[in-house]
């Protein structure tokens, strides 16, 4: 269908300006041109994913990226309407889901892959729900803390700030918001793990079913507490604290969409 393909593109388009717009000049992304250009991104992902689901959830890994795009954009508008310093990691946030939203437009003719589950009432739809809401979190204490990699790295090799690194957040700032952000991910993927617990009870007859993505997704968490551990109580900053929240975000998008990849592209093939 001629629609299923056209709407993808449309979104991907609005993607991209949006993300041209975000390296403009410095007011680009507080104006009004910028923040249009952002709901029509929004707008276009959420279209997709409606026509793709219907009255019922499509599991391919084309819709699982298209969510995490439409997730991360609506919590990024929400913040940036409160915060100059998230609105400031517009241009490395909107490269990174633009790579996303391609990769779901590539794999758009992919089946998913269903595991049998029985009937899991009430908690699939939770669990997924909680699971977006996590994978948006991270993803945007991932940017924040590879932007004061980016602005320490300059400041080290005593480089003057300019272009990209020169709208970043402050060192300060940037580390700020990085631990509110991995503090709140942590919090939820709590609630992300005991629903799963509930749902493998509901579906397999069984508190845990240990498999890949479980064992990431439990990795993923002790390593944000860790994080936030060391940040709390030894100090922990800088470039290092931003290495440790990118491999710890690796680990979570590994539990989420590399699962996901391996299942219905690499073991489907």
């Amino acid at each position: 269908m001629i629609g299923a393909l056209l709407l993808p593109l449309a979104a991907l388009a609005a993607l991209v300006a949006a993300t041209l717009a975000s390296f403009r000049d410095a007011a680009g992304w507080s104006g009004r041109r910028f923040w249009l250009l952002l709901g029509a991104a929004l707008a276009g992902s959420a279209a997709v994913i409606a026509l793709r689901s219907g009255a019922r959830w499509d599991s391919s890994l084309s819709t699982a990226l298209w969510w995490s795009v439409a997730c991360c954009l609506a919590l990024f508008g929400l913040l940036s309407a409160f915060s100059d310093t998230m609105r400031r990691l517009a241009p490395l946030l909107l490269v990174y889901l633009l790579l996303l939203a391609a990769i779901a437009l590539a794999s758009g003719g992919l089946p998913g892959h269903v595991p049998p589950l029985g009937d899991p009432g009430v908690w699939l739809p939770l669990h997924i729900a909680i699971s977006l809401a996590t994978y948006a979190l991270a993803t945007l204490a991932a940017v924040a803390g590879l932007a004061v990699f980016l602005r320490e790295r300059a400041l080290k090799k005593r480089q003057e700030a300019g272009g990209l690194v020169e709208r970043l957040p402050s060192i300060a700032d940037g580390e700020r918001l990085q631990f509110r952000l991995l503090g709140a991910a942590e919090a939820v993927l709590v609630a992300g793990l005991a629903t799963g617990l509930a749902l493998d009870w509901e579906a397999y007859g069984q508190l845990v079913e240990f498999d890949h993505k479980t064992l990431l997704s439990v990795l993923a968490f002790l390593l944000f507490g860790l994080l936030l551990l060391l940040h709390n109580r030894g100090g922990l900053r800088g470039r290092r604290a931003a290495r440790l929240a990118l491999v710890a975000y690796l680990l979570l998008t590994l539990s989420y969409i590399g699962v996901k990849f391996v299942t219905d592209v690499l073991l489907a093939g």
